[in-house]
């Protein structure tokens, strides 16, 4: 029996999935959807920061487009720390295309870059 807390809406339901994949204690279906999910290929979404070349603004926040598997956060942490931006860019824009493979990008999550002096 696998116990988790689904993180779908505020109500915070505590589920369990037993052996053959029933799940109870969700309030509504997106719980059991959630916790099926959870128990095969749990993902999150990634929020970190990025260096820049620019000395007023030295980091910026980013993060991923979607939901990556839990398992590579680490990584993806890792690699987005190797990265240093240089250009003028806009809120939204991709830092990092395809993250680890995944098929996710990372992208900008403010406009500071927009109009910055090269210092």
């Amino acid at each position: 029996m696998k116990k988790v807390i689904c993180i779908i809406c505020p109500n915070g339901c505590e589920l369990e999935i037993d052996a053959e994949e029933q799940v109870t204690g969700n309030l509504c279906p997106r719980g059991q959807a959630f916790a099926l999910q959870e128990l095969k290929d749990p993902r999150r979404s990634l929020s970190t920061t990025c260096r820049t070349i620019f000395p007023d603004i030295p980091v910026v926040p980013v993060r991923t487009e979607k939901e990556i598997p839990k398992h590579l956060m680490k990584d993806a942490v890792r690699a987005i720390s190797e990265i240093v931006i240089d250009r003028h860019m806009q809120i939204g824009e991709t830092v990092a295309a395809d993250i680890l493979n995944t098929g996710v990008n990372v992208i900008l999550c403010t406009d500071r870059l927009k109009e910055v002096n090269h210092g």
